[in-house]
């Protein structure tokens, strides 16, 4: 945040420029667009280079001429919005794309772009990539390069999450004043921005305070932004209209009252907007009074208090992607679960071949069948949101010990209660697979009356079978074994409870794991 993202694209857009070809900059705002336009219309005309803008703010005419130019090859580089993706749009020589900040845009945006030119350069500029983008650079599907050296003299900010409280919004405020700087207090709800305007007056009658949001006109809100730059204004009362690219470094105390209602991406974005000079920063995290928050909100808050070291986005975007699943390689989506399992089936099947190509032999292993049928469902009454049902069931998933399933047992009672019957029969379910998996058990199989087990012919002939037999007499006399077709068969007979036999079964396994190490 802050670490010189558009430098680098400004580098890599001249050279681009001066090999003859074009550029088009993708911006999400009509503000960064704005913003974009000047610092490299400063920077390029001197070298011959032309700059034009392309948002909704932009006359039709002069945007007929922008296309004109953009055709003949007399303007070299275009900045805009989706403006840009209008398909009258027509470029001579496009060799570089720049999306920046992408998480603003989908991915029906980037493809669509990607049109004009199909061997271009792409590149996107994010202090937190979406969980799409961050799969497919950790696959290495994408090249990910990371910028980890923080500007000379910048300090981390500091941050605070806590209820809503007159004194404290008050005291934030007028210590930075204090010091001659300004602050963004954010609220994002157009419809009562006037009354929290008036709240704060009177909260702070000696600040000036200005209202900034999407809805206004444009010369209105580029005149508000442009008078909070020259000073004239001390807090910009604004929603997250600010979210993106707003660069003014005397601005470093931020507000954001409902903090609870926006995304953990979304929080660290908007606190990027201060701390972008030598002074050490501020930022508030309120929620309302009172107020109950939702799980899925204080793991978001307590993400973005823990996060606060400089360079934090990459840790922001990894646990986005924890939580919110990678979304899917080959289609639209660029978050989600479900999707997730089409992309790890795509990179099974991708390194198959890969593998085949390069001469590896797949190893060929024989796959156990554990048929015991259990509920894999997580009820919403017990947890309410998809996201957090859907972490529930990858995290019963890679269970590997007794350990990971205590914990994780504790986990789920810690933060929701106890569990139904129904889950923990599912997670000892699981458990009970692990343990026949490195029993080398190949068959589990669910009979009217009993359990049927059968361990490998290779297993069976490295362990000491009558050791076996002693173990399983031990735990119980239900257990029963035979030797059949150079394999060991265990039959445990059903006279209690699934979730009895089940747990029976695995000290049964937990016992013997000493034979097949």
């Amino acid at each position: 945040m802050g670490y010189g993202k558009t430098e680098v694209a400004m580098r890599i857009a001249f050279k681009t420029v001066m090999n003859g070809m074009q550029v088009a900059y993708l911006a999400p705002t009509t503000i960064l667009t704005r913003q974009h336009y000047y610092l490299f219309k400063e920077r390029f005309e001197k070298y011959g280079a032309s700059v034009a803008l392309i948002n909704r703010f932009v006359s039709e005419k002069e945007i007929n001429e922008v296309i004109k130019g953009l055709a003949n090859g007399s303007i070299d580089i275009v900045i805009g919005t989706h403006a840009l993706l209008n398909d009258k749009i027509k470029y001579k020589n496009l060799g570089l794309l720049i999306v920046d900040e992408e998480q603003r845009f989908g991915v029906e945006h980037k493809e669509k772009i990607k049109q004009y030119k199909s061997m271009i350069n792409v590149l996107t500029l994010t202090a937190t990539p979406i969980p799409r983008t961050l799969q497919m650079s950790l696959v290495g599907a994408r090249q990910l390069s990371l910028i980890e050296t923080p500007p000379k003299n910048r300090y981390p900010i500091k941050t605070y999450v806590l209820e809503y409280n007159d004194i404290v919004i008050r005291e934030a405020i007028y210590n930075e004043l204090a010091r001659g700087g300004q602050v963004f207090y954010l609220y994002n709800r157009v419809s009562t921005l006037d009354r929290v305007a008036s709240h704060l007056r009177k909260l702070v009658p000696e600040a000036k305070i200005a209202i900034a949001h999407g809805q206004m006109a444009k010369d209105d809100l580029e005149e508000v932004i442009q008078a909070f730059i020259d000073k004239e204004y001390d807090v910009l009362l604004c929603t997250t209209i600010i979210e993106t690219g707003i660069d003014i470094p005397n601005t470093n105390t931020l507000i954001i009252q409902m903090a609870d209602r926006l995304g953990l991406a979304q929080m660290y974005q908007i606190r990027g907007r201060v701390g972008r000079s030598d002074r050490l920063a501020y930022a508030y995290f309120v929620y309302d009074k009172g107020k109950v928050l939702t799980d899925n909100s204080s793991k978001r808050l307590n993400a973005i208090k823990e996060f606060t070291t400089l360079g934090s986005g990459y840790k922001i975007a990894l646990r986005d992607l924890a939580i919110r699943g990678a979304g899917d390689i080959l289609g639209k989506e660029q978050s989600g679960f479900i999707d997730d399992i089409g992309l790890d089936l795509y990179m099974k099947m991708l390194k198959e071949e890969v593998d085949k190509l390069n001469g590896i032999k797949k190893e060929e292993k024989i796959n156990p069948t554990y048929s015991i049928e259990v509920s894999k469902h997580v009820d919403k009454t017990y947890v309410s949101d998809d996201e957090i049902r859907i972490y529930i069931h990858k995290r019963i998933d890679s269970i590997t010990n007794l350990s990971e399933k205590l914990d994780l047992i504790n986990e789920l009672e810690d933060r929701f209660g106890k569990l139904s019957p129904e889950l923990v029969l599912y997670i000892d379910k699981k458990y009970l697979d692990i343990l026949a998996s490195k029993c080398c058990v190949e068959k589990m199989k669910e009979m009217v009356s009993f359990v049927e087990m059968n361990f490998t012919q290779d297993a069976t002939s490295k362990i000491d079978a009558a050791s076996l037999f002693i173990i399983g007499y031990k735990i119980s006399s239900k257990f029963n074994f035979e030797y059949k077709n150079k394999k060991i068969f265990v039959k445990y007979l059903k006279q209690d409870t699934k979730s009895e036999w089940i747990n029976t079964l695995s000290r049964f396994l937990e016992s013997a794991m000493v034979l097949f190490e």
